[in-house]
């Protein structure tokens, strides 16, 4: 073969592989345009947390950061450049970041439209307020292995405080029983202190209300006592047995169904007062979500068992008569999935004329199944009693009564901003800064 001839081969080659990699990333910008235009028109144009923000200056659109993403089309390539397609959906992962060659990408909080609340927390995890702690998703960590983590080294700072064992005090009370709350237990009964652990919900904190089956754990991380967990990628059922069969070889107590009430300074310590009692301790850990407590409706009847605020599990409700309350995104995925599931009879209330937010795909989903007389839709409704058997709902000013056997209120949750600032910790609003 000539040189000439080589050479063209080389050039048919080089040319071969361009226009398949130019073919790949204009799929890759198309695709991109259609997830963002869409978070866009349901209105879920802010991320919630922790998320990246990408200098366009520095970027060169390698796509490096697209491909770590463990929660999928996060980020997307808009003009040659990386861009938050999906904001709403990030959780802070950090992986692009981590990737990107050009260090084009900083984790920030809020932005410019959309503040966000974070305490302000040193690094020993210590508040303004001296022995008031923060670890986890409140400090504005919600990734599970980074929150597990927060919650040991606060423990071990902790556990270096003066006036500890002291006589009817205990040394800590831990609240929440989530990846933080859930490693900092572990970490207090290491190091032999003596303190209880608060849950207002169930073992598992955030986690344990994630949709079934979905993956968590996208990296490994070490539990005291427990040592490594070598997950990568593992179900939430999974992952919640595992800490459970951790906590039955710990010995852990953890005291479910308790609501923290307040927080006081008293003697060198705290005076934490519950739905369930007083307890009085050298330092407080605060592991909660940012989420909050769900908000109620305050109706009669609301306190049963039938009445909950998040959905769980879609099959448990086959056969029966649900009510699901709210017009946002939650509310809409929660109604479609029940309707899905054989013998059910599902109803939205909504309070407003018309839905909050909501992804593309769970409007179609709703509003297919709603087509299908599957789901009633009672629009400028309004809830007024729960009975054991039936609910009553005033809709277009005249009352309704339904027969139900079960209520899911999607509501939203009280952000613990307030909560904060009443116990005298510092708060800063950020607007798209570190």
């Amino acid at each position: 073969m000539t040189s000439d001839s080589t050479l063209y081969v080389y050039a048919a080659a080089l040319a071969s592989v361009w226009f398949g990699y130019s073919a790949l990333r204009m799929r890759w910008e198309r695709s991109s345009k259609i997830i963002r235009k869409a978070a866009l028109e349901a209105g879920l144009s802010e991320p919630a947390s922790l998320h990246p923000q990408i200098d366009p200056a520095k970027c060169l659109g390698c796509t490096a950061c697209l491909r770590v993403c463990p929660e999928g089309d996060i980020l997307g390539l808009i003009n040659g450049r990386a861009e938050l397609i999906e904001p709403a959906n990030c959780i802070g992962h950090g992986a692009c970041k981590t990737a990107c060659p050009q260090g084009a990408i900083t984790l920030v909080f809020g932005t410019a439209t959309r503040g966000v609340d974070i305490p302000l927390v040193a690094p020993d995890f210590q508040t303004n307020v001296k022995g008031l702690y923060i670890a986890g998703e409140l400090g504005g960590m919600g990734l599970i292995r980074n929150a597990i983590e927060q919650g040991r080294q606060a423990v071990n700072e902790i556990a270096k405080l003066g006036g500890l064992r002291q006589p009817n005090m205990l040394d800590l009370v831990i609240v929440g029983s989530g990846p933080a709350g859930f490693a900092a237990s572990l970490a207090a009964t290491e190091k032999g202190l003596r303190f209880v652990t608060i849950e207002q919900e169930t073992f598992g904190g955030t986690v344990a209300h994630f949709p079934r089956g979905k993956l968590v754990m996208t990296a490994p991380a070490t539990l005291p006592i427990v040592g490594k967990m070598n997950f990568k990628e593992v179900s939430k059922e999974e992952l919640l047995d595992f800490w459970e069969s951790a906590a039955k070889t710990a010995k852990l107590k953890v005291q479910y169904g308790e609501r923290v009430d307040s927080i006081a300074p008293n003697g060198g310590g705290f005076l934490v007062t519950t739905t369930k009692g007083t307890y009085s301790a050298r330092a407080v850990l605060l592991a909660i979500g940012r989420r909050g407590t769900p908000r109620r409706l305050e109706v009669p009847g609301e306190e049963q068992s039938k009445v909950v605020y998040r959905l769980i599990d879609a099959q448990q409700y086959r056969g029966k008569h649900v009510l699901v309350v709210g017009g946002g995104d939650s509310a809409l995925e929660a109604a479609a999935s029940i309707a899905g599931e054989p013998g059910t009879t599902v109803t939205l209330s909504y309070r407003g004329d018309a839905f909050a937010r909501a992804k593309a795909k769970n409007r179609q989903r709703f509003d297919q199944a709603v087509a299908a007389g599957r789901i009633k839709v009672l629009m400028a409704s309004k809830i007024e009693r729960i009975g054991t058997s039936d609910v009553d709902v005033v809709w277009q000013k005249k009352p309704l009564r339904l027969p139900n056997d079960a209520v899911i209120v999607c509501a939203g949750g009280i952000l613990p901003t307030a909560f904060l600032k009443s116990l005298g910790i510092e708060v800063e609003t950020k607007h798209g800064t570190a």
